[in-house]
């Protein structure tokens, strides 16, 4: 019978510019019985962006004069600073919401810059410079030490057009296939099949979040049991921008 199953690794702690985030996640995983092979390991983008030190100071930022518009009566004109620096474009706009573009070609809200599970107060957590990147290397660190090569998937919450609530998504992928193209293949009755695409690291990265969660304190998970053999990034996930309907 197919199964899956996704465990929460325990005992990590407080993480902060220049932790080995691999080896604690190597350790992490030994304690819950060890890694097996096509196992994908689930990493919380807050643990890697604070290993990365990604981090902002909200006292040590100047807003301008748009970030106090975007601001209205109830934002902090310095988190809009930070925010419009993170963005390639702002997409939507209602005071102190923003919807924006990243560098990365993400659509999400703020840019990705969140408050929450920050250290310290006024202090802000940005997305990795390069998640796909960042994923590379903790695959390679984790390998290095456990002799076992995960996927890697690094999640975040995004919210989704239509739809009430958030789930997490794959902003970074290692050592995985990121979509799975159906595209030509034929259903049950044999109809064939011309547009049908699987978003596998997004799923995986929604399956971890729920024993990741945003109170918690488990910043990754290992997902057992999902075949996504293959290799990509998450940059296959963006929607191109000759197919966004919704710019």
């Amino acid at each position: 019978m197919p199964e899956v199953r996704v465990i929460g690794l325990e005992g990590l702690p407080e993480l902060g510019p220049g932790d080995d985030l691999g080896a604690l996640l190597a350790e992490a995983c030994a304690r819950a019985g060890g890694l097996e092979a096509g196992d994908v390991l689930v990493v919380a983008q807050k643990a890697v962006s604070k290993v990365e030190g990604r981090l902002v100071r909200l006292a040590d930022v100047e807003p301008s004069a748009r970030a106090v518009e975007l601001a209205g009566e109830e934002g902090d004109p310095r988190q809009l600073e930070v925010i419009l620096g993170e963005s390639a474009e702002v997409v939507r706009s209602r005071p102190p919401l923003v919807i924006a573009r990243t560098r990365h070609g993400f659509v999400c809200a703020s840019a990705g810059v969140d408050a929450s599970n920050a250290k310290g107060p006024e202090t802000v957590v940005l997305l990795p410079v390069d998640p796909d990147a960042s994923a590379r290397s903790l695959r390679e660190r984790v390998t290095e030490l456990t002799g076992v090569a995960p996927g890697v998937v690094v999640s975040d919450s995004f919210g989704r057009a239509w739809r009430q609530g958030t789930t997490d998504i794959a902003i970074g992928v290692a050592g995985l296939r990121p979509l799975r193209d159906l595209r030509g293949t034929r259903d049950s009755v044999g109809y064939e099949l011309r547009s049908t695409m699987i978003a596998d690291a997004d799923e995986i990265a929604g399956a971890a979040e729920l024993v990741l969660g945003k109170s918690a304190g488990i910043p990754a998970a290992i997902v057992r049991g999902v075949d996504v053999s293959g290799d990509g990034t998450a940059q296959e996930l963006v929607m191109p921008a000759d197919r966004d309907l919704f710019p």
